[in-house]
């Protein structure tokens, strides 16, 4: 037996669930359905909220990514006592 489950939000929310939903090919209400399943069978509620790339988050990556073109980085290293080694040896 199937019952309903009325759901009130605001109209830029729906559209953007409706958005993301869409754009990895599963209805809304199938994703809605599957994680109230979730819930019911673990008793767990999960919340993943990502962070946006900041400008500066931004030139920190770009950094990154030149120094490992580069050949600019450290390890890997087999045992963590090594990898501290390497850290006390940038002091």
């Amino acid at each position: 037996m199937k019952t309903v489950i009325s759901v009130k939000t605001d109209v830029a929310t729906k559209k953007r669930a409706q958005a993301v939903a869409e754009e990895i090919g599963i209805p809304l209400g199938t994703l809605l359905n599957a994680y109230i399943k979730q819930i019911a069978a673990t008793g767990i509620v999960n919340f993943s909220v990502s962070e946006p790339v900041t400008p500066k988050m931004a030139k920190i990556i770009a950094q990154a990514d030149k120094q490992i073109t580069a050949g600019d980085i450290s390890g890997p290293f087999s045992t963590t006592e090594e990898l501290f080694e390497h850290l006390d040896s940038l002091k």
